[in-house]
């Protein structure tokens, strides 16, 4: 308690995390008129105050584990109100001069307690009496000072009024955001939680702070995964992709090496694709919100749930739930279900539904949501700008959905939420503002505290710059576990990591109840999914399991879901359909992002393009660029040349129609993606509308239109597969209707684009 610009939310803050309890700053708790009014520079009245500090005494009442809160309670008649709701409360009245407190809230910004009030405040305080349990601390010291005086004092103050140390009255386990290994989402029996007691009580602390990580194995040989296990003893693994039976001989033998069984993730967001390379892509998740039948997502879950269990995972990262509200948005375009939380939930059941017919935990993300910036997380810190109504009703919706829905853990992106941490934290300034991975108010009071999440919270991966740019690296890995994570995803430099966070342990960063609630939720986790009954030689399934990692009834369902998902986005100029018989020479243009960090060749994707068309009985002219023919060895070329060769009058009369494929990617390297022409005024853009019909087909990105508005027919294929690729031709030449769906997304908040 105390007048405003006593510190108490700093300090409260401080407080709670030595006691191990949850703070709350009871301003969170005014009704906006309440707020208003201050703002404005006018006084509460009294008639304003009675229901307010009616709620405060109510969170206080509830939090039965301990709670700090910070509230002005000027007033005895004000902290008689609080008692009436919760009478075990201490009071700690932050105290200092005119002076000193005159200074620190000048010196504040963004915070709606103008100084001007100070001086009512002060003729408002009534010193705390003999009868009130409480305590009086001066600010007018350092802060680290302020704290231990402060809990020196509630350690006085509660052993005099239940007559036992404070510790063990206000900070021991079983506070509110503990884990309750026998609810939801782990739903433990005696058996398991004994089995997390016995194993959590069995570790040394090296072997403690191991459980806090996931590696990424960069390597498949014995020898690099026996010095990761022998020194780091991680709780989790991701592995590189490769192969499926090496993979899976990968998996089985960290398993048989790990002293606690493994967590062993995958990324099966499009079905197997990405967890190994003869994975089966079933589709995006844009794809699979593409379509009316919300089966769809449930069977690419399916199919990512059956091929990854073959190779021994048991940990998906998906699926995104994600709203791509912002269409400049590119991290997430084809990664989320669609633009509504409401597709977002129905087709994130679905998945989650199929995926758990397999022994697998999902870990949904991207917390608390991508899809209002435009920016990726991969390369700067990104923000969710709503406020806390507004995000309450979109993506507090979907997260109260799929918690609901048993959802065991969740990824915490790096990704800002400046209105929603100023919610909890009012008057937080900008420069204060963190990714949600190192954010308590969102992961603690928000996440843990509103949304009621009981599960395992891990962060994204450590190496991207939204994370990295926030604070030293020293700081920032043990600085996660402490704002709520429970697990650190991949090392940057394996020894250095592991230092810091046990260092941030030692130093008291990381608390001894919250690492011992980490390793709890960690341990369950393992449990829920029964790895503590298996032999370490049933962890990982025979190799005949691999039969069915790509499939034939895998890629039928591909197939099926392709021929579903096509969409013709629009058809303007009346093109289609266009047939071998009546336009028998097609110019195919193919347009990529360039190569990216897989090495993969970008414009792969032509070769079938080209042979399906030609299977299809069309007569093929590949274009090909200035810098395709220098590498084939032609001389004497250069963008200029290109572009007289190829925009000549008699267009139409060398082709009946031109066709352009975009199969543009980009992840991780850029803060957004959009079409690289190969040159200036490259001749692959498409100028030749106005000479013959021209079709454009997305393989990828679903917002090309805002840099091919002038064409005509656009189609969203979703993906450079065979199977899409022979459905959208198939579409195009009408042997089947276009039964796909898109969003208003596609048309960039630009009307030529729709055109």
């Amino acid at each position: 308690m105390g007048v405003s610009g006593c510190g108490k939310t700093t300090i409260g803050d401080l407080v709670a995390r030595e006691l191990g309890v949850q703070f709350l700053d009871g301003d969170s708790l005014h009704p906006v008129e309440n707020v208003a009014k201050m703002a404005a520079g006018t006084p509460l009245t009294d008639e304003d105050r009675w229901p307010w500090l009616a709620t405060v005494g109510s969170e206080l009442a509830a939090a039965t584990g301990g709670l700090v809160l910070a509230c002005s309670a000027l007033r005895r008649s004000y902290r008689d109100a609080i008692r009436a709701q919760a009478p075990d409360t201490v009071f700690l009245h932050l105290h200092g001069s005119k002076e000193v407190l005159r200074a620190r809230t000048e010196g504040r910004s963004g915070h709606f307690m103008p100084p001007a009030l100070l001086e009512s405040q002060l003729a408002t305080l009534e010193a705390l009496e003999a009868d009130e349990a409480g305590i009086v601390v001066d600010i007018a010291g350092p802060v680290n000072q302020v704290v231990a005086d402060a809990l020196a004092g509630i350690a006085a103050a509660v052993t005099a009024a239940v007559g036992s140390p404070a510790r063990g009255a206000i900070g021991t386990p079983g506070r509110q955001f503990d884990v309750d290994l026998l609810a939801a989402p782990f739903n433990l029996d005696d058996a398991a939680v004994t089995w997390v007691n016995t194993t959590l009580e069995s570790m040394t602390l090296e072997e403690k702070i191991g459980q806090l990580f996931i590696n990424h194995n960069n390597d498949y040989s014995p020898e690099y995964l026996d010095g990761v296990l022998e020194n780091f003893h991680v709780g989790g693994m991701r592995y590189r992709p490769g192969p499926s039976a090496a993979v899976q001989e990968h998996i089985r033998y960290a398993q048989s090496k790990s002293k606690v069984p493994l967590l062993v993730a995958s990324n099966p967001e499009m079905g197997g694709a990405g967890s190994c390379d003869d994975g089966t892509f079933v589709a995006t998740h844009l794809q699979a919100g593409s379509h009316p039948d919300k089966s769809i997502a449930r069977r690419m879950g399916q199919v990512a749930g059956v091929e990854t269990a073959a190779l021994g995972c048991n940990w998906a990262f998906a699926p995104i739930v994600d709203i791509h509200y912002n269409w400049r948005n590119t991290v997430i375009s084809t990664r989320a279900f669609g633009n509504t939380p409401e597709i977002v939930v129905e087709r994130a059941k679905e998945y989650f539904d199929g995926i758990s017919e397999s022994p697998t935990a999902c870990a949904m993300k991207h917390f608390p949501g991508d899809g209002m910036d435009e920016r990726d997380q991969h390369v700067v810190t990104s923000h969710n700008t709503l406020g806390y109504d507004d995000w309450n009703k979109t993506y507090g919706h979907v997260y109260r959905e799929m918690i609901g829905h048993g959802v065991q853990s969740i990824m915490i992106g790096h990704i800002g939420a400046p209105e929603l941490s100023r919610h909890f934290r009012p008057g937080l300034a900008d420069k204060d503002i963190r990714p949600a991975t190192l954010a308590p108010e969102l992961l603690q009071d928000l996440l843990r505290g509103e949304l009621g999440f009981n599960g395992l919270i891990l962060t994204d991966a450590s190496q991207m710059i939204g994370l990295t740019q926030a604070m030293r690296r020293k700081d920032l890995v043990p600085a996660t576990i402490a704002a709520g994570c429970d697990m650190f995803l991949f090392f940057r430099n394996a020894d250095e990591d592991f230092q810091y966070m046990l260092d941030g342990y030692k130093s008291g960063v990381i608390t001894e109840q919250r690492l011992h609630d980490a390793l709890r939720r960690i341990l369950a986790l393992k449990a829920s999914l029964g790895l503590h009954l298996k032999d370490r030689n049933e962890l990982v399934p025979p190799v005949e399991a691999l039969a069915v990692i790509g499939s034939d009834a895998h890629r039928a369902i591909a197939a099926e879901i392709a021929d579903k998902t096509v969409a013709l986005v629009k058809d303007t100029a009346h093109n289609l359909p266009i047939r071998p018989e009546t336009h028998q020479r097609i110019r195919l243009y193919g347009i990529s992002g360039g190569p990216d960090f897989t090495m993969a060749d970008p414009l792969a994707y032509l070769d079938t393009v080209k042979d399906e068309l030609e299977k299809a009985g069309f007569e093929v002219h590949l274009f090909k660029t200035a810098a395709q023919r220098e590498a084939a060895g032609e001389t004497g070329v250069n963008f200029m040349s290109i572009i007289s060769e190829e925009a000549t009058g008699d267009y139409a009369d060398k082709y009946d129609a031109a066709f352009v494929f975009a199969n543009v990617k980009g992840f991780a390297q850029e803060a957004a993606i959009r079409i690289k022409w190969s040159t200036p005024m490259a001749a692959e853009i498409p100028w030749y509308v106005t000479e013959v019909p021209t079709v454009f087909v997305s393989l990828n990105q679903p917002n090309h239109l805002i840099d091919v508005p002038m064409v005509k027919t656009a189609i969203h294929a979703h993906a450079g597969t065979v199977e899409a690729i022979r459905a959208t031709i198939g579409k195009i030449m009408g042997n089947s209707e276009f039964q796909g769906t898109f969003n208003e997304n596609v048309f960039c908040d630009s009307f030529d684009t729709r055109l």
